[in-house]
């Protein structure tokens, strides 16, 4: 067997192969690695050590510049201490061994799995391929070990990221539980109150950057004592305020488990479905309560998303007012009359795309902010005398309601079932066809696939619309925080942005008749939410 006289000898050590202690270690490798290639008369040209690196990913650091030099003739041989450590999946070992390496004249070899690519009659190369094998099995076995025991330790509470939450710090306990950072705090709580306040993500976002708050990733910059870079913008984006304001690790829940890799040699990042992720509540002390977080929450659910005039304000209405004919949203519009300022709601698909498709539906702010302010009040006039009549009228508004829903839900579910027959029809249908021989199986194949898919969806849905169906509807629930915003709001002189997201679903505005008169309808939250 000839000396090789330009010999590159690779090391690899994952994080889980450190816990077999001395004899997998990088030093080690290193040891027989050299006195190999000593005894042999070889030279070794350079090392190549991947630290920290799962065998199953091949785009480790080390392993590309030996591949390179491999490539460029600054080596011929390549020597590792077996298999396992060139990598764990076998597919990829393969095509190096098989194809590569012997296109560019590399020797390969494996000391301690006898392999040695310059003798392919060996009984070492022809048991090669059941070697790789098993080192990937090892590889999908220590994945599936490793996975288990994470999913376990989240489940009992431990915080297994790296990162905590903009607001919350690591704790020094075992489990590394989440502790409030008092500044950060402050800024997280000021933002959930400028938005029940009923400011956009985009307004917070300006007055955060207005008032020179550093936005979180500065702010962690900072923290650990790192220079600012510029390439790190400083500047708030709503992006940023809505993730803080969905997250429920505010009110000290925990969600882990949220994203996962497609498997231990496809590492692409896949989000986890919410009903799948692992949720542990009064994990660590809130830094919101429950009572902000909700309306949080049913602002963020609002059909309205509210936009800026030039002032930077949001009207109270914006985004609530819906066109009754072509169902599009009315726009905010600014005109000058005898030289003031008035602002109108118009129609959407009007101002688009004209008469020809819908009509104006023109409606002044004044108009409208008084018609809406009257309705409030005049369902708030008796509260404080009559509670019990209030709760009643909502019980029967609310049942309406429900019952209108119940009727939709119902005429769906049966056109539903009566769907699932006729797919049931279609795929024995085009089982018989192929089976008379008068449609290719492949078609079949295709079409019964098609069938069954679109029968999977249909009866998601019906599982949804049944469960909806049995749940109770009965306003009682509901009743006790219905009294509660209207008596909140009873007093108010004028609208604002804040009671017209609590109190307020969305408004249809119809257009004027031949007498003047409109079809105004304003559908309040709690009762015609239709759920």
């Amino acid at each position: 067997m000839a000396a090789f006289e330009k010999t590159g000898i690779y090391m690899r050590l994952s994080r889980d192969d450190e816990k077999s202690g001395e004899s997998t270690s990088i030093e080690r490798q290193r040891i027989i690695l050299k006195n190999y290639v000593a005894e042999k008369g070889g030279t070794i040209v350079d090392e190549y050590i991947d630290d920290g690196w799962s065998g199953t990913n091949f785009d480790r650091p080390d392993m590309q510049r030996m591949l390179s030099d491999a490539q460029s003739g600054k080596i011929d041989t390549i020597v590792v201490k077996d298999l396992s450590r060139f990598g764990r999946n076998y597919i990829q070992v393969g095509q190096y061994i098989d194809y590569i390496f012997p296109a560019y004249g590399i020797r390969f070899i494996a000391i301690n799995d006898n392999v040695d690519t310059s003798d392919r009659g060996s009984t070492a190369m022809d048991m090669m391929p059941i070697m790789n094998v098993f080192n990937e099995w090892h590889a999908a076995n220590t994945s599936k070990k490793i996975r288990a025991v994470l999913q376990a330790s989240q489940r009992s509470g431990k915080y297994t990221s790296w990162s905590y939450s903009y607001g919350y710090k690591a704790g020094t306990d075992e489990n590394r539980t989440a502790v409030i950072d008092g500044e950060a705090a402050k800024i997280v709580k000021r933002i959930f109150e400028l938005r029940a306040e009923g400011k956009s993500a985009r307004t917070i976002a300006r007055i955060l950057t207005d008032d020179k708050v550093p936005n979180p990733t500065t702010y962690f910059t900072k923290l650990d004592g790192g220079k600012w870079n510029r390439a790190c913008n400083p500047y708030w984006c709503p992006s940023t305020v809505m993730n803080i304001l969905s997250n429920p690790v505010y009110i000290g829940s925990t969600v882990q488990h949220k994203t996962t890799s497609v498997s231990y040699k496809n590492h692409k990042k896949i989000n986890i479905p919410a009903s799948e992720q692992i949720v542990k509540e009064n994990a660590h002390e809130a830094i919101i309560c429950r009572k902000l977080w909700d309306r949080v929450q049913e602002m963020n659910l609002s059909v309205s998303r509210g936009k800026t005039d030039k002032l930077n304000q949001v009207h109270a209405l914006s985004g609530l007012l819906v066109c009754a004919d072509c169902g599009k949203k009315l726009k905010l519009k600014t005109y000058k009359k005898s030289n003031v300022c008035k602002c109108s709601f118009c129609c959407r698909t009007y101002i688009d795309l004209g008469k020809k498709y819908c009509t104006s539906h023109s409606i002044s702010e004044q108009e409208i902010e008084n018609i809406v302010l009257q309705d409030i009040r005049s369902m708030t006039g008796g509260l404080s005398i009559d509670e019990a009549k209030a709760r009643e009228s909502f019980i029967r508004e609310k049942a309406k309601s429900s019952e209108q829903s119940r009727y939709s839900d119902e005429r769906q579910l049966k056109a539903y079932q009566s769907r699932i027959a006729e797919i049931d029809k279609l795929i024995q249908t085009a089982f018989e066809e192929k089976v008379l021989k008068n449609m290719p199986e492949s078609i079949c194949a295709n079409l019964c696939g098609k069938y069954q898919q679109e029968r999977r969806t249909i009866e998601e849905e019906i599982a949804r619309l049944q469960k909806r169906l049995a749940e109770d509807n009965d306003g009682e629930k509901d009743a006790d925080e219905y009294v509660r915003r209207l008596k909140s709001y009873s007093s108010c002189e004028s609208l604002t942005r804040e009671t017209c997201l609590q109190l307020i679903h969305f408004i249809t505005v119809g257009e004027r008749d031949e007498r003047g008169g409109r079809n105004i309808h304003i559908y309040y939250k709690l009762i015609d939410d239709g759920d």
